[in-house]
């Protein structure tokens, strides 16, 4: 901070004081008015002389007219000490003009150069208070020694029926001498107490506000949600790093409950109240407000105050969906290598038997004619043979990493392969009507045989869940995504039965289906697929409305190597 901004509060202080001396004095002119103008109108009952009332008059009108010179200086901020001079040195010379006109025995004007000395003392200080009492000194004294010697040329306003002596002279002007100094060195005592009060108060306020600054800054700068609620659970302060975790804007939580905001922290926080010893880290799962539900790694503490009680509570938060995410992806890793080793013993055994039995089935058909019940069984034996192939081969295709061979794929000429196929599917029927939407920009770096698979079995699930027939409906588009990278776009939508919400966290588990015969392992082989591509898999669905899946593949060569 700079002298002429330390001296700002000063200079407007000392404006603001000047200002009520001015209001001050117009107030006391006022009543002196008041008082001469009652006495004037019952001069009779008083036996004042009218010579006496026109000087006070006379002497009233001159403090108007000086008040309005001192408010006009004030107002066109004209010198603000030249402006207390003037004041000082008036007023000096109006009062010893009343002690003047009636003496130091009747009414004793004398006891006003006390309030120019109080005043002079807050606006010039101790030395000049001291200067100014000394004056009021001299004047009072060549005052005196006016009346001491009957020189007074206002004797004739009042009638002296006493005498002064040497005595009385001296104690008067010794009494008012010491009195005045006193005076100011008791006032200056008390200001410069009270400036230095002022200062050390300005000097804390200061100190605390930087340690308020530092507080906040550490506050704002820590990655970590902080908030704060009071025995209430009213929410008190709210951090940059909770507006942006949560989603809630501070302005609009703070003062609020915090089981209008986060109900979810309400639990923890009274078991804090009933002193139930709880977790030192807890994790808690809430509705972010745009951003659904949000996993944070939850610390609570008690906010204590200046005796050691508590007043409130701290709660420290931590964003940990993206930690969450990849504990279940590394789940999910430690589950498929362990299906891959599965696969490879399970491919083992039963390839082996499978082919012994497909070989053995089709010598028994060549040296036989099968007829009647024994055809039947025999196409039953070939059936369960083909599924127990096509289980296999899911199984190890679920199981391998995803090929790195690719090449430029025609998406729409696979989309147009695959609707071929489907028709000719056991679960079509003709009342499901198809409706294509295919990009003119079809080509994708990828694995033309996966490809095929990601659109076959979401193509598939479609049909299957369409029993009564519906619409499907199948798009290609390459959108450019929030990342800002460009994405291959394959998108089929139906109208069939839907699939329950609770089961749509469930549907990429291998074996996990909801169907009355089926693998589980389509849609878990095509988010693999999804997945060794760098790519992206949502799932909408509605029941009784249909479902919408959409994939996204990159198109950067780059990403997809």
């Amino acid at each position: 901070m700079t002298i002429a901004q330390k001296d700002m509060p000063a200079k407007a202080k000392n404006r603001r004081r000047l200002f009520f001396l001015i209001i001050s004095r117009i107030v006391i002119i006022t009543l002196l008015l008041g008082i001469t103008i009652f006495i004037d109108i019952q001069k009779n009952a008083f036996t004042v002389p009218q010579i006496t009332i026109n000087y006070f008059y006379f002497i009233v009108a001159a403090f108007y007219l000086f008040s309005a010179i001192y408010a006009l200086l004030f107002k066109f901020r004209i010198g603000l000490k030249s402006n207390v001079y003037l004041q000082i040195a008036v007023d000096i010379i109006l009062i010893s003009s009343l002690v003047l006109m009636f003496g130091d025995t009747q009414i004793d004007y004398s006891l006003l150069f006390t309030l120019i000395i109080i005043y002079s003392v807050i606006f010039l200080g101790r030395k000049g208070g001291m200067v100014v009492a000394s004056i009021s000194s001299l004047f009072y004294g060549l005052l005196l020694y006016f009346e001491f010697h009957k020189l007074m040329p206002f004797a004739s306003f009042v009638k002296y029926e006493y005498n002064l002596s040497t005595g009385d002279i001296l104690t008067n002007l010794v009494v008012r001498i010491t009195s005045f100094h006193a005076l100011a060195f008791l006032v200056s005592f008390i200001v410069e107490q009270e400036r230095k009060t002022k200062f050390l108060l300005e000097e804390k306020e200061s100190e605390f506000s930087q340690l308020d600054l530092l507080f906040r800054s550490i506050i704002e700068s820590v990655h970590s949600g902080v908030m704060t609620v009071d025995l209430n659970n009213i929410i008190k302060t709210f951090n940059n790093a909770a507006e942006e975790i949560t989603g809630f804007s501070r302005v609009k939580v703070q003062g609020l409950g915090i089981d209008k905001v986060f109900p979810e922290f309400l639990p923890f926080l009274m078991e804090e109240e009933n002193n139930i010893k709880i977790k030192n880290r807890m994790e808690i799962t809430i509705e972010g407000k745009g951003k659904g539900k949000i996993n944070l790694g939850l610390l609570i503490s008690p906010l204590k105050g200046k005796y050691e009680n508590q007043i409130g509570n701290i709660l420290v938060f931590q964003d940990i969906t993206q930690i969450k995410q990849m504990e279940r992806d590394l789940e999910k890793s430690r589950n498929m290598a362990l299906i891959g080793e599965m696969a490879a013993g399970f491919a083992h055994e039963v390839r082996n038997p499978l082919a012994a039995i497909t070989g053995s089935i089709e010598l028994l058909k060549q040296g036989m004619e099968v007829e009647g019940t024994n055809k039947r069984l025999m196409e039953i034996v070939l059936r369960s043979k083909d599924q127990l192939e096509t289980f296999v081969r899911d199984f190890l295709m679920l199981a391998r990493p995803v090929s790195a061979l690719r090449e430029a794929v025609d998406l729409n000429e696979i989309v147009k392969e695959t609707i071929e196929h489907i028709k000719l599917n056991k679960d079509w029927t003709n009342k499901i009507k198809i409706v294509k939407s295919l990009s003119d920009t079809a080509k994708v770096f990828a694995n033309k045989q996966q490809i095929r698979q990601i659109i076959d079995n979401l193509a598939l699930n479609a049909i299957q869940s369409m029993e009564d027939g519906g619409v499907l409906t199948i798009e290609t588009a390459f959108p450019v995504l929030d990342d800002n990278e460009k994405y291959a776009e394959i998108k089929i939508s139906d109208t069939g039965c839907g699939i329950r919400e609770d089961n749509l966290n469930k549907i990429f588990e291998p074996f996990f289906t909801d169907k009355e015969k089926g693998t589980g392992l389509g849609l878990s082989i095509v988010n693999h697929m999804v997945e060794g591509y760098n790519g992206k898999i949502q799932i909408e669905s509605m029941i009784g409305k249909g479902t919408t899946c959409k994939v996204w593949l990159p198109v950067d060569r780059d990403e997809m190597i």
